[in-house]
């Protein structure tokens, strides 16, 4: 059993980073799903304003979580924290624009199944957040 463990610990730590975006992906498109239908649902807010608001959370959790846990971040003074939080803001509305573009393309000009669109959207979303966070906005960490 514990060589299991150790196996296990070994393939974690070789690959801590990319298992670390992933789990905190996962929990952030929870918190998106469970902000959205808070505001829509229980506040009776618009879907549009449900959805900006949601999306707002989503990204803040996810900054917050990938400088912490995924890109460990060792930047302490403010003016670091924003310029951070600006790239990463600045990133994910590029990858929102990206996404939008695919979903718009795929399923509105080649008629093809806004789902299987959507599916195909997120995982180039999730790779080029992960490029993005990882060349542009958290690239100064201290080791």
């Amino acid at each position: 059993m514990k060589s299991l463990i150790e196996k296990f610990w070994s393939i974690y730590k070789k690959h801590e980073e990319v298992i670390n975006y992933l789990f905190f992906g996962g929990l952030t498109t929870v918190v998106s799903i469970g902000s959205y239908a808070i505001f829509a649902k229980v506040f009776g807010l618009s879907i549009v304003i449900s959805n900006i608001i949601s999306w707002i959370i989503a990204v803040l959790f996810a900054f917050i979580t990938n400088k912490i846990f995924v890109f460990k971040s060792k930047n302490k003074t403010v003016k670091d924290f924003l310029a951070e939080c600006f790239k990463f803001y600045s990133a994910r509305i590029f990858s929102l624009g990206v996404e939008t573009l695919i979903l718009y393309v795929g399923a509105t000009l080649l008629h093809i199944n806004d789902i299987i669109v959507k599916i195909l959207a997120q995982i180039v979303v999730v790779i080029l957040n992960y490029i993005l966070s990882k060349l542009i906005v958290f690239k100064n960490k201290e080791k």
